[in-house]
């Protein structure tokens, strides 16, 4: 059976809030640059990966410090710079005002509650997304990831390193790639169909984990399952809440009013956008087996409680004629029949046995027991 996942504890959820209104930065001024989050910002790492049509046009650089970025200049047409980690604020304010980003994207940028979403800037896009996986207790992590594609450059940025992107800059590796020929747009297609095929993965743990556990509640229902239940319920809304605008920030950039998208590329955020409506279709149907296994967990556990009361009933009836006889030949009376008869004691533990007797047999061919 998979391992299920841990019901987060209360005093685990009050250091969440805690971090999250540590980190709030309420009544700063618009554009503040400011991490926002539930968790401590990583210390920040790009990379910059430049690429054109041609065989030669590759070359991968890292930047770690403020001095080796800031002067540098780049050889090919089209620019990928990946951003792990939000520690470092004037790497990033080097970064805007090499892009010329607007101050409100980098806030959004610092600020890892939003949903997401796209904004068209002049001469660029920024785009918002979720990226979902499970840790090794069965929780659901949420990491936001902004977009940046504008003509001839992406850029990307992280709340730590995943790998999610592994196999795109492999893929960037290869001349013969289909990103290499078809430029910054299908390279941010390319980015979101991975994160959306990461909800995919998430949602399948989550299947074969509802499937197991509705086994279990009809083995055995116990209220630990009910707490797994509740748990599974709250990660699958978590996910829909990110799904949901999700599917409209494909939406938009598959009619792209901005023209940042190729046509040829617009068909392929199709493919992902069908791929958004599967994974909502998806996680309907889990949250409706979950619906489902409350219902069951409930209906063991009245059916159980109505079997101890059927049971506790027949004891009760078997016992209360035997009861009424022991009350009639205990009470005090000097005149009462059989008291002086020598055979009354046997007589009277002779009709209780036959009663309880002929009262479990008639229970037991009812099949009340």
């Amino acid at each position: 059976m998979a391992k299920h996942g841990r019901k987060p504890t209360d005093s685990t959820r009050r250091q969440r809030v805690k971090a999250h209104l540590a980190s709030d930065k309420a009544g700063a001024a618009p554009g503040t640059m400011q991490y926002v989050g539930r968790k401590a910002p990583a210390a920040t790492l790009a990379t910059l990966i430049e690429f054109g049509p041609e065989n030669t046009d590759f070359l991968e650089t890292t930047f770690s410090d403020l001095e080796s970025g800031r002067d540098y200049q780049p050889k090919y047409p089209t620019l990928w710079l990946n951003v792990h980690g939000l520690e470092n604020l004037k790497l990033l304010k080097i970064i805007g005002q090499r892009f010329k980003l607007h101050p409100l994207v980098l806030e959004d940028i610092l600020n890892t509650q939003q949903r997401p979403k796209v904004e068209q800037y002049p001469g660029y896009l920024f785009i918002t997304a979720r990226l979902v996986s499970l840790d090794e207790e069965g929780q659901l992590e949420g990491e936001q990831v902004s977009l940046i594609v504008g003509r001839g450059f992406v850029l990307t940025f992280q709340e730590k390193p995943t790998g999610t992107f592994a196999a795109i800059r492999e893929t960037l590796r290869n001349s013969e790639s289909q990103i290499r020929k078809l430029g910054p747009d299908y390279l941010v297609y390319s980015l979101l169909d991975k994160l959306v095929d990461r909800y995919f993965l998430v949602l399948e743990q989550l299947g074969e984990r509802s499937e197991d556990l509705d086994e279990a509640i009809y083995a055995a229902p116990s209220p630990m399952q009910m707490a797994e239940v509740q748990d599974l319920r709250r990660t699958l809304q978590h996910i829909k809440r990110s799904l949901w605008p999700m599917r409209e920030v494909l939406n938009t950039l598959q009619r792209d009013e901005a023209d940042f998208f190729h046509s040829e590329t617009q068909l392929y955020l199709r493919d992902v956008y069908d791929h958004t409506v599967q994974l909502i279709e998806t996680v309907e149907s889990l949250r409706e087996m979950v619906a489902g296994q409350q219902e069951m967990y409930l209906s063991l556990q009245s059916q159980r409680l109505n079997e101890q009361m059927r049971l506790l009933t027949v004891i009760t009836t078997i016992f209360m004629p035997l009861t009424l006889i022991a009350g009639i030949y205990g009470m005090n009376f000097d005149y009462m029949p059989e008291l002086k008869w020598g055979m009354g004691y046997y007589f009277a533990l002779g009709l209780m046995g036959v009663i309880a007797f002929s009262l479990g047999l008639f229970f037991w061919i009812r099949r009340w027991v």
